[in-house]
Order: C-alpha cells, then sequence, then structure tokens
C-alpha cells in the first residue's frame, strides 16, 4: 500500500499523539546489572547506569530529586519494577533505587529468598526502613516498595607536582 505524503503526515502526526511510547522490555543483562547495584553488591557509577538504562529502556522521562527517572517493564526476584532512578551529578551521593509493585515485606522475602541477603528493620515503627549488610535500602512508598543503594562520591584524584620544588 503507498501512503500519500498527507496520509504519511496524518499517521506521523497521530502516533505522536498518542502518547508516551512504553517501556522497552527487560534486557537480559537487568538482574545482574541493575539487581546486583540495588543490592550493594557493585560499584556505584551514576553515569555507568544513566547509560545502560537509556540505552535498554530510552531516555528518561523526568529528572527530579537529584535523579534521573526511567520507567521500565522488569522483575527483579520476581517482584515487577516500574521506575528506576538514578542519581545525577546534584548531590554528594550517588545512588540507585527502583519502585516494585509489592510491599516491602513481599519484597525483603523474595530477595531472601533469591539473593539470601536479609534485611533488618531499622525500627520498631509501622512502617521501618529495613537495612542489609551491604547497605541496601527497603522503604515503604505508600503500599509499595523503594529498593536503594546509596554511596558517597569518592573524592577526585588529586595530582601532586613532580620534580624539584
Amino acid at each position: 500500500m503507498r501512503l500519500f505524503p498527507s496520509a504519511l503526515a496524518a499517521a506521523l502526526l497521530g502516533a505522536l499523539l498518542a502518547g508516551p511510547v512504553a517501556a522497552q522490555a527487560m534486557p537480559s543483562t537487568f538482574s545482574q546489572v541493575v539487581g546486583n547495584a540495588l543490592l550493594c553488591r557493585s560499584h556505584l557509577d551514576n553515569r555507568y547506569f544513566y547509560d545502560y538504562l537509556s540505552t535498554s529502556f530510552g531516555p528518561a522521562y523526568k529528572r527530579e530529586g537529584g535523579a534521573y527517572w526511567f520507567k521500565v517493564e522488569a522483575t527483579l526476584w520476581g517482584a515487577e519494577v516500574k521506575e528506576v532512578m538514578v542519581s545525577d551529578d546534584s548531590s554528594d551521593l550517588v545512588f540507585i533505587a527502583a519502585l516494585t509493585e509489592s510491599t516491602p515485606e513481599e519484597l525483603e522475602g523474595a530477595i531472601r529468598a533469591g539473593a539470601g541477603i536479609a534485611y533488618r528493620p531499622l525500627d520498631a515503627s509501622p512502617y521501618p526502613l529495613r537495612v542489609s549488610n551491604p547497605g541496601s535500602t527497603i522503604a515503604y512508598m505508600n503500599d509499595k516498595s523503594k529498593i536503594y543503594c546509596k554511596k558517597f562520591k569518592s573524592l577526585p584524584v588529586l595530582r601532586t607536582p613532580t620534580g624539584p620544588a
């Protein structure tokens, strides 16, 4: 079927007006790359994760709260992940975080079963933060959960002059 220029323009305009593009499917490396980072099992380099998520899921849909936000369609430890956030350079911290469709209790159980990592509540409140020994944290996000790993940025390597003083 041959489209005339006006029909082609109308089809393209309709596609653009249809709304935001859905998140791309999960890459096969997502569990290893993002999952291990969320568990604080790997080095945190926000540029690396920004590039990885941009390549895998398209550009960030917003930049807010010191982070780039990516819409994803993925699972980690059996939990459905809808968004992943990566720190921008406006903070002294570097972090990666994910919003899941499960409660903190469900996510904690899934991680314990799938990755063997235990979490302990920080207090006896009804909605405590849960923290693992490596430093990964699970927090309440309404009736869902957020898991994240954060670290202070490394200081830049200082160069000293060489040669005679």
